[in-house]
């Protein structure tokens, strides 16, 4: 059963951009419960179907799947569903690889920063931003 183990953060400053590859993200959620939810995104031409249930605060079972964009467009395009676009920035710091999303639209000016992790209580050094 595969999980994810994550942390996230907000981030205060815009050092992460130094070097750092990204790409344009879209994507809504199809369904969110308190326990689950199931997202549909398109990662510049790869869409994608995941579904995340909640273990713990930071350990959820995630299954995701690439699916044809056009499929993406179509699910996306199912109802009245909120769109969020953000720009997804990856960071290496310390020999680990960083997640930093950048919001758009409606959530202008949010920025988060998350790591995965091998272990819930896993030691790792924070970047200063």
């Amino acid at each position: 059963m595969p999980l994810e183990i994550e942390r996230k953060f907000l981030v205060i400053s815009d050092t992460y951009k130094d070097n750092a590859q990204s790409s344009d993200i879209k994507q809504t959620y199809l369904s969110v419960t308190e326990k689950m939810s199931i997202r549909v995104r398109i990662d510049g031409i790869q869409g994608s179907l995941a579904v995340k249930s909640k273990v713990s605060d930071r350990v959820n079972r995630e299954y995701e799947y690439s699916i044809p964009i056009d499929e993406a467009r179509s699910l996306m395009n199912l109802g009245n569903l909120p769109i969020i676009r953000k720009t997804r920035f990856l960071v290496e710091y310390e020999g680990r690889t960083w997640e930093v999303d950048e919001f758009h639209g409606d959530n202008q000016g949010l920025v988060v920063a998350e790591i995965e992790l091998e272990d819930e209580n896993e030691i790792f050094e924070k970047p200063d931003w």
